[in-house]
């Protein structure tokens, strides 16, 4: 897809159109309430969508790849990102979130897949992963990273020109009304919000473009699954696409920085089950990035629920919110696979929009 779809911050025709935000089960689409982020259907230099050369000075391209133990790799670790030991699944406990990102990144990747499990209704009053990723993590991976890519995609312009495009468009938004009453109103503001402290930081946030035929694709759908099925593709093909053109563009200029996605839990899964390996862009990305790929799924202990989707999750046995309150604690389940949980208690910020968005859905993993 062209990545011309805006700029953050530019124009109001942009973000306060109607653009959808995936978790891993279903989209959503809705005018954004009230915002400073805003993208446009124009490129600009150093813009959202903008494919220039990230800036230069960033740390050098690893030299080797995540170890086969799932060991952090690269430069030794501080005594702060060293952790304690809690058990299995490389269990370690941090006194902040900071410290525990700090051992992630000793993976030293490339491109790094976050992964949340989305706010429903009902847990409002609950500071969301989104939330903690923004004001606890985002300003420390700052200074490594070039790009963030969304997981939200803009309604292209061109697709609304005709009458057929307009139905399908409508037909789309009809399709998620059911499947999204169930998410919190306040979830697409906060994907806003990280675009705009990203930018603010000076890494630039990216959107999804799907086109006119793809749209087509999803309403050509026989059944409601089939119609779930082929936007989770759609999301998996273009996050994985524009991924991998700027990790490309930041290799072609040397420039060592990463490419960090966010989105729901699912889509970044480096070894994914059977029955959704179609869904995750993970191996992709690995592939991509020549095994510097890291995937780092973030938690609110809050959200964890006694379900057959959650404890389908390796390190879900070993979950106790209980235990060590006020810490961070980070599993690695598996090589250059990472679970950060973070200290139970986060209260919800007071909502910064109009309320009028609809919110991403939970991923199927992580409901």
């Amino acid at each position: 897809m062209q990545s011309s779809r805006g700029d953050v911050g530019r124009r109001r025709d942009g973000w306060g159109g109607r653009w959808v935000a995936l978790g891993g089960a279903l989209a959503c689409l809705a005018g954004c309430g009230a915002s400073e982020v805003k993208p446009t259907a124009e490129s600009h230099s150093g813009g959202l969508g903008s494919t220039s050369p990230a800036p230069a000075g960033g740390p050098s391209a690893p030299a080797a790849s995540p170890s086969a133990s799932g060991a952090p790799t690269g430069e030794a670790l501080p005594a702060s990102a060293q952790g304690e030991s809690c058990g299995e699944l490389g269990c370690r406990v941090f006194d902040t979130p900071q410290q525990a990102l700090a051992r992630v990144l000793a993976e030293r990747p490339l491109i790094l897949g976050v992964g949340e499990s989305h706010m429903q209704k009902g847990s409002e009053g609950v500071r969301s992963a989104t939330s903690h990723f923004r004001d606890e993590l985002l300003s420390r991976l700052a200074p490594l990273a070039s790009d963030l890519v969304l997981e939200l995609w803009v309604v292209d312009p061109s697709c609304r020109k005709t009458q057929q495009g307009q139905k399908a468009v409508e037909k789309v938004a009809e399709k998620q009304k059911e499947v999204t009453k169930s998410q919190s109103a306040g979830n697409q503001n906060e994907f806003v919000a990280l675009g705009n402290k990203a930018k603010a930081l000076g890494v630039v946030p990216h959107t999804l473009s799907p086109s006119c035929a793809e749209y087509d694709a999803i309403v050509k759908a026989k059944t409601p699954e089939d119609s779930i099925a082929a936007m989770l593709g759609m999301l998996t093909t273009l996050t994985s696409d524009k991924a991998q053109r700027l990790h490309k563009r930041n290799a072609d200029a040397g420039v060592g920085k990463m490419i960090v996605t966010y989105g729901g839990a699912m889509h970044n899964d480096l070894v994914p089950p059977q029955a959704r390996a179609e869904w995750s862009f993970g191996a992709d990305l690995q592939k991509a990035s020549d095994g510097h790929y890291v995937e780092l799924d973030i938690i609110v202990p809050e959200l964890v629920k006694d379900s057959p989707s959650w404890r389908e999750l390796p390190w879900y046995r070993l979950f106790d919110r209980t235990k060590h309150p006020g810490k961070t604690t980070l599993f690695n389940p598996s090589p250059g696979s990472y679970v950060l949980v973070f200290p139970a208690g986060g209260v919800a910020d007071a909502p910064a929009g109009s309320g009028s968005a609809s919110a991403p859905a939970a991923p199927a993993s992580a409901p």
